[in-house]
C-alpha cells in the first residue's frame, strides 16, 4: 500500500485545481444514507474500510483505494468495524455568472 502523507496529497490536489482538502474520519459501523454534495471529490482511503454506493453499484474500499464523485451525485457510505478515514480533495461548483 503506497499512501502519501497528507501534505503531499493536499499539495497535489491543490495543484490540480481542487479548492480544499479535508480529512474525514468515521466511527465504527457508521452510515451516511443517500445524499449529495455541492462539490466534486477525489478521495483516498487511508485507514479502515468503507462501502460506497453510487450509480447502482457498491464498491468496497480499503486503505490505499481512491474514489471520485462528481458534483451532486447521489451516493451512500457505510463504514467497517474499525471505522474509516479518508482524505477528500473538493472542487466546488463554478459560480453562476
Amino acid at each position: 500500500m503506497n499512501i502519501p502523507d497528507f501534505k503531499t496529497f493536499e499539495a497535489s490536489a491543490l495543484a490540480r485545481g481542487f479548492d480544499e482538502v479535508a480529512e474525514r474520519a468515521w466511527t465504527a459501523n457508521s452510515e451516511a444514507p443517500i445524499h449529495t454534495h455541492p462539490f466534486s471529490v477525489d478521495a483516498l482511503v487511508v485507514q479502515g474500510e468503507m462501502w460506497l454506493t453510487s450509480h447502482g453499484a457498491t464498491r468496497h474500499l480499503v486503505a490505499g483505494d481512491a474514489f471520485q464523485l462528481d458534483l451532486a451525485v447521489e451516493h451512500a457510505e457505510r463504514y467497517g468495524p474499525d471505522g474509516a478515514t479518508y482524505w477528500a480533495a473538493r472542487r466546488k461548483a463554478p459560480a453562476a455568472a
